[in-house]
């Protein structure tokens, strides 16, 4: 038996947002909303392999399997209160160097429209990536002017993120998601 590295060559963003009476449903027209809800979802933490390709969603989604086991890092909330705002984001930092890893965040949170979810999520990712590429930088700084430190350092080429959020409604769930997905 040979031995090989599950590593993904391939990933996508996708988001989804679900409203039902019942809290698994509102999770189920989420995932279907994202157009993953036919896969055997297994979340896995932060790293963007490197030479991963970037898929469209179209392309992504069109390459999956019904009840394929399919990775994915997943950002996921949820609220039943009437007026709430609820929201989840992946946020994800490349580096230049394609033979590196890159880094993938999630957050949730209440009461952020998907700007801030994104950018703080994008933030994350960035952050995370860069401290690993030894990126000098003041983390006292804000979001904004540290994104161009990275980019002008020429170790991080892109930040990209993915974020969803809804209020929610009168006796239903609100289920958002958010997610990379990984394609071996």
């Amino acid at each position: 038996m040979t031995n090989f590295p599950m590593v993904p060559t391939r990933a996508f963003f996708t988001k989804g947002v679900g409203v039902h009476k019942n809290k698994l449903q509102s999770f189920e027209l989420a995932l279907r909303a994202a157009g993953i809800e036919k896969q055997n979802l297994v979340y896995v933490s932060s790293i963007y392999p490197p030479n991963c390709e970037l898929l469209s969603l179209e392309e992504g989604v069109k390459a999956l399997h019904p009840g394929q086991i399919t990775f994915c890092v997943m950002a996921r909330n949820q609220t039943n209160e009437k007026g709430r705002l609820v929201g989840s984001a992946v946020g994800m930092a490349i580096p230049a160097d394609k033979e590196h890893y890159g880094y993938i965040s999630e957050h949730h949170s209440f009461g952020e429209e998907e700007k801030e979810l994104g950018d703080f999520a994008e933030d994350l990712a960035s952050t995370m990536l860069a401290t690993t590429l030894g990126v000098d930088f003041d983390p006292e700084i804000g979001y904004d002017e540290r994104r161009e430190v990275y980019l002008m350092s020429g170790k991080i080429i892109d930040s990209f993120s993915a974020a969803v959020s809804s209020i929610g409604t009168s006796n239903m769930w609100t289920t958002t998601v958010s997610a990379v997905v990984f394609l071996l």
